[in-house]
């Protein structure tokens, strides 16, 4: 498998991953057709979206896959009256990375990361690892690490 910019950052901070490879659908690029795909279940991924406030500017948020963002919560949190999540069409140039493979670790530009305290619930889980098809099983706590991300509590289950 060729490396990723995550997993070389992962490896320069001599944090522990596996790496789980799976057939992309471009047409099912969510969590839980990944989780599917891997053989687990939904709430042992952990999806990256990228969002804007009208205050704040662009930032990412990093949840358990069967869950969504609260945006009242992640408005209290962020100090923002507004917050989208940015359109697909600016995600590489955001980011450096597409939809379906936006990974936490390794953008182009340094942006405030939050990851949700439900998502740090499990011993390991996946996430992306900035392509499409791979990911990385990791310790949530090392994605924190990783990536200096604050934990908050901005989500709530999917209905």
């Amino acid at each position: 498998m060729q490396k990723t910019n995550a997993t070389r950052i992962l490896d320069k901070m001599g944090i522990e991953y596996e790496v789980l490879e799976y057939d992309v659908d471009e047409d099912q690029l969510g969590a839980e057709h990944v989780a599917e795909e891997l053989g687990i279940s939904a709430d042992m991924t952990m999806k990256t979206l990228v969002v804007k406030g009208d205050r704040s500017g662009v930032f990412v948020c990093c949840l358990r896959g069967d869950h969504e963002i609260d945006m009242k919560l992640l408005e209290s949190i962020t100090g923002d009256k507004n917050i989208e999540t940015v359109p697909t069409s600016m995600l590489l140039s955001l980011t450096g990375y597409v939809r379906g493979g936006v990974s936490p670790l390794g953008m182009k530009k340094s942006y405030r990361i939050l990851i949700d305290s439900h998502a740090i619930s499990k011993e390991k889980v996946s996430m992306s690892a900035g392509k499409r098809g791979v990911q990385i099983w990791i310790k949530p706590t090392d994605v924190v690490k990783a990536t200096k991300g604050e934990v908050k509590n901005f989500s709530r289950e999917k209905h």
